[in-house]
Formats: structure tokens, C-alpha cells, sequence
């Protein structure tokens, strides 16, 4: 736990830092809500997203908050690189006080056809952070490790190697004990790269099919806000080896389809479940349902490594595992949830990179 103001003259690395987490990350840091940074280091191996990151800054197109732009003058670094690459790491890592690790390939076909690729990214970028962190003694102070729903009994490559990297940061705390290693994990974030409404928003404009994999699929469902609102909750009060996970609500992807077509005469077309997918995810299975408990908005998974577990669990906060299927929203709910976060009207365009849903 360290505070009110986390970033308060800070260092922070935040890998991954051109996707979708990683750039309001950015933007909700160089606000100044939880303390201004030293500075903020965004850290890809790709340049022409760094370079459209930084134009849209020097633009002013990124928020109305004009101190957003104030701190970015002075505050905002951009470091290509690649998290596989055990140098790049230590050239980034070197320095920082908070590391924040949203690299990753996540989406789930991609990795069934490459599942080396993704244990180099997902696995091998995460060791490669704690064995800078170890080798060198950076005195970084906290390390967050993104995660996913789909490392909760994980059938597909993408689950399986976040799950690992879970596993890696959480035993790093045992031989790093000046770094505090927390992970986040969450289920699918609206209008994000992996969410399926710029999708079905680019079906609609050309006037369908919109294609769903089966009626009965349920998903969890996050704002982009919402998850880095996760991160800035583990940062402040998680203690090392947790997992936070928040307490989302879920919705069935055929009401997310019949929402966003509305009234139009569009057909919907089932594809059926692609390789590596599940009907429903679970975020808390019901083996760390005994090691849940409940802090503030969030469900925190305890360490099961007994040299960092110093709490004992006599009363499951579940009852069950935590799946998507069990609190589904009806549709006029889902309708007022793409409303709140603006995704029923617009141009599908808006939306960063649509891409089929995980």
C-alpha cells in the first residue's frame, strides 16, 4: 500500500504503453489525480503508434483536461522496445519507481497458431522485468502485471500464458522483497482492440450480417476507465503477491448485437465458438474462491505461496466461482451500459482497431 498519491514525482514505465489500457493509463497519470509524475516512459516495439501518440498530444486531440498537456511537455518520454528483449528491458526498467506491464498478445486465434509468440511476450517479457528488477537491484517500488479472465482455468494459449505470467510476478515477491508484485485481472474492456463492438459497429454501417458466435456466449464487460481504475486501486492498497479483480457485470453478446443494430433490418448470423474460446469466463475459480476476499469495490485473490500469505480465510467471500454466466445483465440493462459509455451512436471508425471478441 503506498497512498493517497502514488505518482506523486514518480517514474513510471508503462509497457504497452500505445494500446488501449496503456494510453488512457496515460492520460489518467499526466491528470495529476494521484500526484504528478517525474515522468511517464511509454515502451513498444511500435514506432508509428508511438508517433501518432505523441502528435495527437502536441494536437491537443487526446482530452479537454489542459493539464493533461501541461504535464506532457515535460513529463512524457516514448522508448521503443520489445519486452522480449532482456536489454530493452533493463534500459526501461532502470530508474523507474512504478512498472506497469500491459504488453502482451491477446488476441486468442493469434495466439493458437503462434503460441511460441505469445510465451515470449506473455511469459518470457514478465520474467525478463523481474530478473532486471533482481540481477541489478533497480529499486523499483511496484510492479503491476496485466492480466486476463481468460488465465482463470484457461482453455486457449492466450489464458494459459497469462496465467504463467500471474505466477511469475507473484513468486517474484519472495526473492524481491524491496518490489511489491501485484497482478490485475478483468474480462473484456468496452470499444477496446479484442472488444467485438467496433466490430459489429463496422457490420451494421455495411449493412450486416453482424456475426455471433452462439446466443447462449456470455462476457464480462469493462470500461477502459473502469480497468485502469483496477490498476490505480492494486497500486494503492494491494500488498505483494495479490490479485485484483473487479466486481463487473456481464451480458449475453446477442443482446450486445441487438443493441447496437436497434431498429435497422440487419440479419444476425452465428458462426459458431471459435478454436480456444469458452461459452462463459470465470475471473475467480473455485479454487481461489477460498483465498478471495473482498476490499472495497474489488474481489482480491491472496497469494497461496505461504511465505507471502499473512492472512487466513475462514469464510469464503464466494460461494462459487465468479463467471460471467451468473449475474447476467437482461437487454435493456446492456442498452443503458453502451449508452453510459457513448458506444451506441458514432461512426464504428472512432473506435481503435475492431477486432472479433476473445
Amino acid at each position: 500500500m503506498i497512498g493517497e498519491k502514488p505518482f506523486e514525482n514518480k517514474t513510471v514505465l508503462i509497457t504497452g504503453g500505445t494500446g488501449s489500457l496503456g494510453k488512457i493509463l496515460v492520460q489518467r497519470i499526466l491528470s495529476g489525480e494521484l500526484g504528478i509524475p517525474k515522468k511517464v516512459i511509454v515502451f513498444s516495439r511500435d514506432e508509428a503508434k508511438q508517433h501518432q501518440m505523441r502528435i495527437s498530444y502536441l494536437q491537443k486531440k487526446v482530452s479537454t483536461d489542459e493539464s493533461i498537456y501541461q504535464n506532457f511537455a515535460h513529463t512524457l518520454e516514448f522508448r521503443i522496445g520489445d519486452v522480449r528483449n532482456y536489454a530493452n528491458i533493463c534500459l526501461a526498467v532502470k530508474g523507474a519507481d512504478i512498472v506497469i506491464n500491459a504488453a502482451a498478445l491477446k488476441q486468442v486465434p493469434t495466439c493458437e497458431y503462434f503460441p511460441e509468440q505469445a510465451l515470449l511476450t506473455n511469459c518470457m517479457g514478465a520474467a525478463n522485468i523481474v530478473q532486471a528488477i533482481q540481477e541489478n537491484d533497480y529499486p523499483v517500488q511496484t510492479v503491476i502485471g496485466v492480466s486476463t479472465d481468460k488465465a482463470c482455468k484457461p482453455v486457449n494459449v492466450m489464458g494459459m500464458t497469462k496465467a504463467i505470467q500471474e505466477r511469475i510476478f507473484t513468486s517474484a515477491n519472495i526473492l524481491n522483497r524491496k518490489t511489491t508484485f501485484i497482478c490485475v485481472r478483468y474480462g473484456n474492456v468496452l470499444a477496446s482492440r479484442g472488444s467485438v463492438i467496433p466490430l459489429f459497429h463496422y457490420q451494421i454501417e455495411q449493412g450486416g450480417p453482424v456475426t455471433v458466435t452462439v446466443p447462449e456466449m456470455t462476457r464480462f464487460l469493462l470500461s477502459l476507465n473502469q480497468a485502469v481504475d483496477t490498476v490505480f486501486a492494486a497500486l494503492r492498497f494491494g500488498k505483494p503477491g495479490e490479485t485484483y479483480i473487479p466486481n463487473a457485470p456481464s451480458a449475453e453478446v446477442i443482446n450486445i448485437a441487438k443493441a447496437l443494430i436497434g431498429n435497422r433490418k440487419i440479419e444476425i448470423k452465428f458462426t459458431g465458438i471459435r478454436p480456444g474460446e469458452k461459452m462463459h469466463e470465470i475471473m475467480v475459480s473455485e479454487e481461489e474462491m477460498h483465498h478471495t476476499i473482498r476490499r472495497g469495490d474489488y474481489y482480491v485473490i491472496l497469494p497461496m505461496l505461504p511465505e507471502l500469505s499473512d492472512v487466513i480465510t475462514t469464510t469464503s467471500i464466494l460461494k462459487k466461482e465468479f463467471s460471467s454466466a451468473d449475474s447476467v445483465i437482461d437487454f435493456n440493462k446492456t442498452v443503458a451500459l453502451l449508452k453510459q459509455h457513448e458506444l451506441m451512436i458514432g461512426e464504428w471508425n472512432h473506435i481503435e482497431d475492431g477486432e472479433l471478441l476473445r
